[in-house]
């Protein structure tokens, strides 16, 4: 991987986190919380594709958590927020149909998986309470994230592509 991927993605990375915990609102009974990460992952994902989406969701998502107290998240939010911002890469640079498909299905793997997770750390009735915070943060990322990458695409002046 080039240097100027690599230092992409860690700028990136940073700047989602530091936004991330500038807003962190904490979820009762399932001891998880609520950031604007899945902004930034799709924004990453939908200007850079998969591959950025991918290390920047995985990344930052991580960061978060470990930042933010909750190590316990880590390893769910690398893999969560990971194949997320993959998935919202991959879909959006398909025909226009499929990008509102890879926009839900990156939806559904954020709070399929984190109800998944919250199961299994703290019990079904736990992982099922989830749900709804869950659903906030990952609908409030995509209706944020959309117009966002309209504009930074007209800002650049042209269409980023993966191979950026």
């Amino acid at each position: 991987m080039e240097i100027r991927k690599i230092s992409r993605y860690a700028i990136l990375s940073a700047l989602i986190t530091a936004v991330s915990l500038f807003v962190v609102i904490p979820i009762p009974g399932t001891n998880g919380i609520v950031t604007l990460c899945d902004a930034g992952i799709a924004v990453t994902g939908l200007l850079f594709g998969p591959v950025a989406g991918l290390f920047v969701g995985a990344i930052s998502g991580g960061m978060i958590d470990l930042l933010a107290g909750y190590p316990q998240w880590i390893l769910f939010s690398l893999i969560i927020h990971g194949l997320q911002g993959f998935i919202f890469g991959y879909f959006f640079q398909q025909k226009k149909a499929l990008k509102i498909l890879g926009l839900i299905l990156g939806a559904i793997i954020m709070v399929v998986g984190y109800a998944l997770a919250t199961a299994l750390l703290y019990g079904f009735g736990a992982g099922i309470a989830s749900i709804p915070s869950n659903l906030f943060q990952t609908g409030f990322g995509i209706i944020v994230a959309m117009p966002l990458t309209t504009m930074l695409k007209k800002a650049s002046g042209k269409h980023l592509k993966f191979n950026q």
